[in-house]
């Protein structure tokens, strides 16, 4: 009987937390967060009123959905703003969507080596942005200046927080392997490798603009691929047209 009641509370208990969990209200959008969105993201200054109402319904989802946490530093508002856009922009075109594959974003304040230390950058590789594994399943840890940067210069193609969101997405069939099967349908998988390999053949050759860290493997190229994509669509549609539509069939999106 003891047995029974123990099961019985801690069936009860795991039900109130899974119901915290879930039941979490989502928060009115700050009105003044429009403007900054003008300011700070090209993708929202594109959008039609309409749809800038719906990338802030969005936002404020992904923020009920997941925490977010810093290290040595106050979170602000744009470091909310910027995350919640990194999310929101690959996956924008997509009615319904969650990440089911994070539940925290660790915010450091510059990059960190493989240890997630960032007070000695002498002696080990520095990461702006990793997708967590191990004790750091369903966490992301991205560095703010790496974040800020992403949205300050389009010209580099370069957006860390995006980059580490597209991994996230590639992981939602289990494997971090370049193959979305959520973005692509079975007929775009053949063609898709085939580009995929001679775009990364290119750029270990130092015959493409695409930036050398998409050679190390087919989810890195997708990854890079994707910031190149949303950060400067109009010069990969001219210098990697099939690139550029493969990737805008995926996203379901035409920039």
């Amino acid at each position: 009987m003891l047995y029974i009641v123990i099961f019985i509370g801690l069936f009860a208990f795991v039900g109130y937390v899974f119901y915290k969990m879930y039941s979490k209200k989502t928060e009115q959008f700050p009105v003044h967060w429009h403007d900054i969105l003008l300011k700070e993201v090209k993708f929202y200054r594109r959008l039609e009123p309409k749809e800038q109402k719906r990338f802030q319904n969005r936002m404020m989802q992904f923020l009920g959905e997941v925490y977010i946490d810093s290290v040595d530093f106050e979170i602000e508002e744009l470091d909310e703003i910027l995350i919640a856009s990194s999310a929101v922009i690959p996956v924008f075109s997509f009615e319904e969507w969650h990440y089911p594959t994070v539940s925290g974003i660790i915010l450091y304040p510059d990059s960190f080596n493989e240890d997630f230390e960032f007070s000695d950058k002498s002696k080990s590789k520095q990461i702006a942005g990793v997708v967590g594994t191990g004790r750091l399943e369903k966490k992301m840890i991205l560095s703010r200046k790496a974040l800020y940067h992403g949205f300050k210069n389009s010209n580099d193609k370069r957006n860390t927080a995006i980059h580490e969101f597209v991994h996230l997405i590639d992981k939602m069939d289990d494997k971090i392997d370049g193959i979305p099967e959520i973005l692509m349908q079975n007929a775009y998988t053949i063609p898709w490798l085939k580009l995929v390999h001679d775009e990364m053949e290119a750029i270990n050759d130092d015959k493409s603009d695409i930036r050398a860290y998409g050679g190390t493997n087919q989810a890195e190229f997708l990854a890079v691929a994707s910031e190149y994509f949303f950060e400067n669509p109009r010069l990969m549609k001219r210098k990697h047209p099939e690139l550029y539509q493969m990737m805008a069939e995926c996203f379901r999106v035409k920039i």
